[in-house]
């Protein structure tokens, strides 16, 4: 395989929209802020189907999590595993430092991520490359 990406870690998460948005309803900003980075939470506050958006950047955060292996224990935290779009809407992984470390120690240089979302449901796919 030289030459191509090697797959360092997959995860993957489902997350049912309306209890994201039970539980925004229930605890308002304490739960956003929590869970969701200031970025993401003004990215997802912006659209009509903000529940679904935040639903899936939840489901990111999961995935992201047992990509790396650790789930959210050794530090790595939801606000720690943040997603942005960038310059064409495509969504981008931003880890803080001790994410990026775990990246780092599990031989991966990168991290992907797809996210996908209807009405109900929302899913994410992460993958750390070599």
């Amino acid at each position: 395989m030289d030459g191509e990406a090697q797959i360092a870690g997959v995860g993957i998460d489902i997350c049912d929209v309306a209890r994201i948005e039970r539980l925004i309803n229930q605890y308002g900003d304490a739960f956003l802020k929590k869970i969701f980075t200031d970025a993401e939470i003004a990215y997802c506050r912006g659209r009509a189907d903000s529940a679904q958006r935040y639903a899936a950047r939840y489901a990111a955060k999961e995935a992201m999590a047992k990509a790396i292996g650790t789930g959210f224990s050794e530090g790595i935290t939801p606000r720690g595993l943040s997603v942005e779009n960038d310059a064409g809407g495509a969504p981008r992984t931003v880890l803080d430092a001790t994410a990026a470390e775990a990246v780092r120690a599990r031989g991966a240089k990168k991290m992907l991520v797809s996210l996908t979302h209807l009405k109900d449901c929302a899913q994410a796919v992460a993958i750390l490359s070599k």
